[in-house]
């Protein structure tokens, strides 16, 4: 039975949120920009900046007095103009699988309320795999996708994507010396969190700037230290922004494909029509670093009697002839209102074998947190942006 707790310190929504600058998100020349300002020492910057890094990123406190070799001085000057609080949780959901989904809050940077977004913790053997959202709801309105149902309120900043991994990791007691949940399901060793999945809500490419920045920060070797082998980006293909994932960020690549004929993804995948499959796999073909020990991951979700023939399977290995590949299909996860069906069992399996002996890994992606809405493809917060009118009246009553 999939549990819900809810353990969001209630606030009323009107209020206007701390607006104090946080030291998450912050790369080395902001945060040497930001100690300067405060009155730091230019001799101190080089020092410091990696005091606190370690602090933030090693140790994961959110509290300026847990910094012990700071001086209490400092500590003070610190606390006085920055904040390293974690944003609002407002529930946790935990699946019948171990799953879990938080969902977060954030200030409304814009967006006339807060903004709420969902988090998703993965555990399996041998790994556990964070899904991490880039924006509160999306633009790109795929029709097998519950997010797309939820149109675009705002980008999240660097700072709100490391949130999401920071406020993770404190749940599942994943930072030295924190204790982890009696009865979570994790890995049995090694760290809890060992991937980051770039495949919550938004379209991540939209979002590049701050995408870049929060994944250049987590995978620093002083800090978080994710490998940027186990760092995977998802895009439903923004074509001119793949070449400089792969040369700024130099992570993991994975194309939501979902169909091999124009016609249907233009109509599953709407950026499809700017942006059209021969345009998509060329650049992947140019994509840095490809090979066979970095192969792009491409998603095709199992929609019955949509995309699920076997003839589609053999098109399928003839357009990806050439690249480096993965393919995982992933069974149709149902959500409220939506006009699919998951395809059988028995054609997913079908479909995969015409994959497999053609020579590519075609792993079925098993259901993972359905009962708690958590799977692929079925995230949403109820977050809406307000109208300038209702925005305004909402700021002269507060």
């Amino acid at each position: 039975m999939a549990v819900t707790l809810d353990i969001a310190h209630r606030s009323s929504p009107v209020e206007p949120a701390s607006e104090t600058p946080s030291l998450i998100g912050l790369d080395r020349d902001d945060l040497a920009a930001a100690l300067l300002s405060a009155g730091v020492p230019e001799r101190q910057i080089r020092m410091r900046i990696a005091q606190l890094w370690h602090w933030l990123y090693v140790r994961g406190v959110s509290d300026f007095d847990a910094m012990t070799n700071v001086s209490k001085d400092l500590r003070k000057l610190l606390a006085e103009g920055f904040s390293l609080a974690r944003p609002e949780i407002v529930s946790e959901q935990i699946s019948v699988d171990g799953t879990r989904k938080w969902l977060i809050r954030f200030p409304p940077r814009g967006a006339g309320r807060p903004v709420e977004v969902e988090t998703v913790y993965i555990p399996e053997e041998g790994r556990g795999t964070l899904c991490v959202s880039s924006q509160v709801g999306c633009t790109l309105t795929c029709t097998f996708c519950h997010t797309g149902t939820q149109t675009l309120v705002r980008n999240l900043t660097a700072e709100e994507i490391l949130a999401q991994i920071m406020v993770a990791r404190d749940r599942l007691g994943d930072f030295p010396d924190a204790e982890t949940p009696q009865g979570a399901i994790v890995p049995s060793e090694g760290r809890l969190i060992s991937n980051v999945v770039m495949m919550g809500m938004g379209e991540p490419l939209y979002n590049f700037d701050a995408v870049k920045k929060a994944l250049l920060i987590a995978s620093d070797g002083e800090g978080l230290s994710l490998s940027r082998r186990r760092i995977t980006l998802s895009t439903s293909g923004v074509v001119p922004m793949i070449g400089r994932t792969g040369d700024e960020i130099g992570c993991m690549l994975a194309i939501s494909l979902h169909a091999v004929r124009d016609d249907l993804r233009d109509e599953l995948v709407p950026i499809n029509k700017k942006w059209n499959i021969e345009a998509l796999l060329d650049a992947c073909r140019a994509y840095p670093g490809l090979s066979n020990a970095k192969r792009i991951t491409f998603e095709y979700v199992m929609l019955k009697d949509v995309n699920d023939s076997l003839a589609e399977a053999k098109e399928l290995v003839r357009l990806l002839k050439g690249i480096p590949a993965k393919i995982n299909l992933i069974p149709f996860n149902p959500w409220p209102g939506s006009p699919y069906e998951c395809s059988d069992w028995e054609r997913i399996e079908e479909f995969a074998d015409v994959v497999n002996r053609a020579g590519y890994a075609s792993p079925i992606r098993t259901p993972r947190g359905r009962d708690i809405f958590a799977a692929c493809g079925q995230l949403k917060s109820e977050t809406e942006r307000l109208r300038k009118r209702e925005r305004e009246a909402l700021e002269a009553g507060a």
